[in-house]
């Protein structure tokens, strides 16, 4: 009987402390109420096993008794067990619905992810494709300028990678420069009047195709040495070259230029171009006095060309000669 009491109680605290964590799914206030009627009968029924008449042969009332407390507390066990059974299984119910959702939850954050991904992918394709149409559309430019103007027009950032800035006087310092003759080249102007072939040629530099603009006006200086436009074709021929940063190139169709063209509509701006083609070359002394000898041997060139060439003076700190 002791064994079966100490039994009882162990099992009461058992399902106390299950209830006490599943308490979130029932009421407490039953609970508390069942655990007090149980508290009440254990207390009888220790009075009964601990006293010396309780289970006694000879008192038959005694032994009622105990028999109808054991009784009533077998019931209400039954009962507290089919409790803690129905609330294992709402339990287990429960976790099987949380450990489905959890898995809706990662499915679905793993293809937001991979959306995210391809809306990304999307927009770098999109902004590349911008940069793309916006680099062709600034090729097509006419050269020597940021913006589309009048042919032969110097713009501020003509010669904005230019570094240093140095002095000239004449041609004859230029003795770096080295003139190269052109062998061989495929024949690709129209036929046609000089004027004509002129245009065809500058078309090419208008589009951006420099290199096949290089060969045309190449080939018309070579045809139209002596025609009026040879000197604005051989200007033009030295800016497909500066276009290219082909520096060393560049001044030396520049002084071809100047010294075949000195009176050519466009001398002004060709000797201002030797000049800062020579200062990227790395002749400083020189370069300066192409730049500050524009003003002195084209007084009478256009404005632009004027103010350009004093800018780049005082941009590359040129030395000016005193008289």
């Amino acid at each position: 009987m002791h064994r079966l009491v100490k039994y009882l109680i162990s099992l009461f605290v058992i399902i106390f402390i299950l209830n006490i964590q599943n308490q979130s799914f029932s009421d407490e206030s039953e609970i508390y109420d069942i655990l007090n009627v149980i508290q009440k009968d254990l207390k009888t029924l220790e009075k009964a096993v601990y006293s010396g008449n309780s289970f006694s042969t000879t008192q038959s009332s005694g032994s009622d008794l105990s028999q109808d407390t054991l009784t009533r507390h077998l019931l209400k066990l039954s009962d507290i067990e089919q409790q803690f059974q129905e609330l294992t299984n709402k339990f287990e119910e429960i976790n099987f619905k949380t450990d489905k959702l959890s898995d809706r939850i990662s499915k679905n954050q793993a293809n937001n992810q991979l959306r995210f991904q391809d809306l990304e992918k999307a927009r770098l394709s999109v902004q590349l494709q911008s940069t793309d149409v916006v680099s062709n559309q600034s090729e097509n430019k006419l050269p020597g300028s940021s913006e589309a103007q009048e042919l032969g027009r110097i713009s501020d950032e003509d010669l904005k990678n230019t570094q240093q800035v140095q002095t000239t006087q004449s041609v004859e310092s230029t003795a770096t420069v080295v003139t190269e003759k052109y062998i061989g080249a495929e024949k690709i102007l129209p036929k046609g009047t000089p004027k004509e072939q002129y245009e065809f040629a500058l078309s090419f530099v208008k589009v951006g195709d420099y290199e096949t603009a290089e060969i045309a006006l190449r080939e018309f200086v070579e045809t139209n040495a002596k025609d009026k436009l040879a000197g604005s074709a051989q200007y033009w021929y030295a800016e497909t070259f500066r276009i290219r940063q082909l520096y060393q190139d560049a001044a030396t169709a520049y002084l071809d230029g100047y010294q075949k063209y000195p009176n050519s509509p466009k001398a002004p701006v060709n000797l201002l171009k030797l000049g800062v083609s020579l200062v990227q070359i790395g002749e400083k002394d020189q370069g300066c006095s192409m730049i500050t000898g524009v003003s002195k041997q084209y007084p009478k060139a256009s404005q632009s060309v004027l103010q350009k060439a004093k800018y780049e003076e005082k941009k590359f700190d040129c030395p000016t000669k005193k008289s």
